[in-house]
């Protein structure tokens, strides 16, 4: 990997860690990057496992630092997390030819796109499995042992990955996923614009496609609220809990009674996820 410099933007002190932003240039996205990292105070002394999170439509890298109120167990359990951007960003990056908030800027759905003028910088599923965590484990105290979990857009991204690279990953959760995104309007849309309409292209970044024919995956666990006003159209929770019964894999896949899509939600569930994912991170 060549060298890439990180640029500390900011630094707060909390739960005794630190929350710190960074951006880099990346060489997978071609273009300026951000991120942000939670360090525990744990990270002072040792490497620390880590927790990476997708946010979803129209966010960045900043909704789940401040939204979610995940610091205080992260601390108490020695997890790092690892929160970038939800697409590349800047001049010179196409967005949404009408300005939409589902595709493009805000939306990369964490794809490598293959269509123009998408695919020099619309690389998200490269930037999150390879150049990340590549960066983050040489410059920061934080080690290759990894889980992933997301909201909406990126947990359909958590869902995807942790099944494509389950060598990568020792568990994987999401809140509110988009499931089945080749037959929900969102990832239709997402999918023609960066894949093209080649549908058998499609299946590799569907969760519940993936999970049908998967055999043996890491421990999975899925919150999804009643209340959510876009399940089940967009979000089609039932066609994953049909894959996990077709599969034969032992997934938790939660209906959360009365709660809808909003980090309120995320912020009601956020610790249990974070003590299942601390069950196979930590020794």
């Amino acid at each position: 990997m060549p060298q890439i410099d990180l640029v500390k933007q900011s630094e707060q002190l909390c739960f005794g860690g630190k929350q710190i932003r960074f951006t880099h240039q990346s060489a997978v996205t071609n273009c300026e990057m951000q991120f942000s990292v939670f360090l525990p105070p744990q990270a002072q002394t040792r490497k620390v496992a880590a927790l990476y999170w997708l946010s979803g439509l129209t966010c960045t890298d900043e909704n789940f630092s401040a939204k979610a109120g995940a610091q205080r167990v992260a601390a108490e359990l020695g997890i790092a997390l690892i929160i970038p951007d939800t697409s590349p960003r800047g001049e010179g990056v196409p967005d949404d030819p009408d300005g939409a908030y589902d595709f493009g800027l805000g939306a990369g759905f964490y794809v490598n796109a293959t269509r123009e003028p998408f695919v020099k910088h619309y690389q998200m599923y490269d930037y999150i499995v390879s150049e990340l965590p590549a960066l983050v484990e040489a410059e920061l105290p934080v080690s290759a042992v990894r889980a992933i979990s997301g909201h909406s857009m990126g947990g359909h991204g958590a869902l995807v990955i942790g099944l494509r690279n389950p060598e990568r990953y020792r568990s994987l959760s999401a809140f509110s996923p988009i499931c089945n995104p080749a037959q929900s309007p969102w990832g239709i849309k997402a999918f023609n614009g960066y894949l093209g309409d080649d549908q058998s292209q499609w299946v590799h970044y569907d969760a519940s496609e993936l999970l049908a024919k998967t055999q043996k995956a890491k421990p999975i666990l899925v919150d999804q609220g009643t209340l959510d006003n876009f399940y089940p159209q967009q979000l089609r929770t039932d066609t994953l809990i049909a894959a996990a019964e077709r599969s034969g894999v032992k997934a938790q896949i939660r209906l959360q009674d009365g709660y809808d899509h909003s980090y309120y939600f995320i912020a009601s569930f956020i610790e249990q996820h974070l003590r299942f994912h601390a069950k196979y991170l930590v020794d």
